[in-house]
């Protein structure tokens, strides 16, 4: 090759590759309760709001905006000493009022017995949710767990015999007792217990950078914590286990302790 030519081209190599690197793309919508996936140069630093946050080798990182979040999205990007910072405005949601009646009133309202138990049980949760490994899989597209109605959806506000409570932060697909439920992306089992006061049979799974799956409600399970899973693998079955009034299955993602819109990702 021509001596020039191989000089221009280490001189696109020098003064344009670090620009294309230096870029941050992001892919989701900027609104409430959704899921982001922000590719940048590895070597980078990256802040959300004042978070620091893992960047993979192949320069991913991903982050998740709050159901009710009313202010801007900061992002900081550190490289080489130089600093930029980009600001994303979050868009409103309106969410609808899910009413559900005939649930059994202790698990509308727990008598203080069991405080303990579901106080124990929420610690176990939020343990697991707030894993920040290395793992990859966050990156992946998501595939649905389970075919069926989905009879819930993410940030709808529940009133439960009448009494006004949390609002749902998973998707609820309904589906027969027994119909096999998947992986919805590979990951590490971080619990799998059968029987918590609210949820019932519930896997946990890590996908890596604070990214977390859950799936509650199950019959039957068929991992167990550590186990390494593949998207796809069956990991249990649809039940009515824990606060339920019929077989389905509740999925939820979430981005550390950050309840995210499971459709943001599936879609």
């Amino acid at each position: 090759m021509d001596s020039k030519i191989i000089f221009r081209l280490l001189l696109v190599l020098i003064f344009f590759l670090p620009t294309q690197l230096n870029a941050i793309e992001f892919k989701g919508k900027f609104l409430q309760g959704h899921y982001i996936i922000g590719i940048t140069n590895p070597s980078a630093e990256i802040i959300i709001d004042k978070k620091k946050v893992k960047v993979s080798d192949d320069g991913f990182f991903v982050f998740g905006i709050d159901r009710d979040r009313k202010f801007d999205v900061s992002i900081t990007k550190i490289i080489n000493g130089k600093k930029e910072k980009i600001t994303k405005k979050v868009l409103k949601r309106k969410y609808n009022i899910q009413r559900i009646d005939g649930l059994e009133e202790s698990k509308v309202t727990p008598p203080e017995s069991v405080y303990k138990r579901i106080k124990e049980e929420n610690n176990k949760i939020g343990k697991a949710r707030s894993i920040n490994s290395d793992l990859p899989f966050f990156k992946n597209q998501f595939i649905m767990p389970v075919e069926g109605i989905i009879s819930g959806v993410y940030g709808s506000q529940r009133i439960l015999n009448g009494k006004p409570k949390w609002p749902h932060y998973g998707i609820d697909i309904a589906a027969k007792k027994g119909t096999k439920i998947k992986s919805s992306a590979s990951g590490i089992v971080t619990m799998a217990e059968s029987d918590l006061y609210y949820t019932g049979g519930t896997i946990i799974m890590d996908h890596g950078h604070g990214i977390s799956t859950i799936y509650s409600h199950l019959a039957t399970l068929n991992v167990k914590l550590g186990d390494e899973v593949l998207q796809g693998d069956i990991i249990g079955t649809v039940g009515s286990t824990g606060r339920s009034t019929g077989p389905h299955l509740d999925f939820r993602i979430n981005w550390f302790q950050t309840r995210l819109d499971p459709m943001s990702v599936l879609n």
